[in-house]
């Protein structure tokens, strides 16, 4: 299984305050997104090549910490973590867009990876 980003992942019901708080340590916002239920993820890099990921989910009554773990093949990581007794929070469901696919899994001990897999996008025109 190969791992292409492994940092930490806050998912926040106040996640402008959080980002604000992280940008003012000297992070940049590098990537915003919104998926279909309408959760809006922003990935932050320090200048020092430190990332960290907040997620915006106004359901939660308090911030949880996770690992992000983005991989090359879902399907062979979302395998390996289920055979070592984690869960997807969503079921059976996993969340897919144009650009990828992803859930989060709950370890048997209770922390969480947020799995997910970036499609990566070729370009197939020749000169």
């Amino acid at each position: 299984m190969k791992i292409s980003s492994f940092n930490p992942l806050i998912m926040s019901p106040k996640a402008d305050e959080l980002i604000a708080l992280f940008e003012e340590l000297g992070f940049e916002r590098r990537h915003t997104k919104t998926n279909d239920d309408g959760i809006t993820d922003v990935r932050l890099k320090s200048e020092g090549g430190f990332h960290v990921d907040v997620s915006s989910l106004d359901k939660l009554p308090q911030d949880v910490m996770s690992i992000r773990m983005n991989v090359d093949d879902f399907d062979e990581a979302y395998k390996f973590l289920t055979d070592r007794g984690f869960k997807n929070t969503q079921g059976d469901k996993i969340s897919e867009s144009p650009s990828g696919k992803g859930t989060a899994m709950v370890s048997p001990t209770g922390f969480i990876i947020a799995l997910s897999h970036h499609k990566k996008i070729t370009n197939n025109f020749r000169r």
